[in-house]
């Protein structure tokens, strides 16, 4: 797949780790971004994840959760032993990652980040996550994604 490389599949190549590429067309600017890149690739829509670059207590997190739910930012401060958590600012979160918006990837960030996956991910035999480019999805077992962020897992997405 040539022209597909980026840091985030170089990460997993370099670490062997097991994953799948997945190109997808989706407007960046279409609402329900989420639910239509699962609907271009096929794929139940609770197995697509969305990485939120968040601030708790000052700290930049990033949080991983279903694109079916929204984040909960009281559950997330919790998660990381924080008391108030916030989106970050856009510029904040692609400046700290090397990514641009719709293409954050949990894998790869220039500066590693404390990262907190919703714990319903270890329920699925895969999830996608972006693969740091808009456009393009990655596949990998949930509990890979946890040993190359040392994510922790929590309840993040309200109901």
């Amino acid at each position: 797949m040539a022209g597909q490389g980026t840091p985030a599949t170089a990460l997993l190549v370099k670490r062997g780790m097991a994953h799948r590429t997945h190109p997808y067309r989706v407007s960046p600017d279409a609402p329900n971004y989420g639910g239509l890149v699962a609907v271009a690739l096929g794929v139940a829509p609770e197995r697509v994840f969305k990485s939120l670059v968040t601030e708790v207590d000052g700290a930049l997190t990033v949080a991983v959760v279903p694109v079916t739910g929204e984040l909960d930012l009281k559950a997330l401060a919790a998660a990381v032993g924080g008391k108030r958590a916030a989106l970050a600012d856009r510029a904040v979160a692609e400046r700290a990652t090397g990514y641009v918006r719709g293409g954050i990837s949990p894998l790869g960030q220039r500066r590693r980040l404390p990262t907190v996956l919703d714990e319903s991910a270890l329920d699925l035999p895969t999830i996608y996550v972006s693969a740091g480019r808009r456009g393009l999805q990655l596949e990998l077992a949930a509990a890979d994604l946890v040993a190359l962020t040392d994510a922790r897992t929590a309840p993040l997405q309200t109901h």
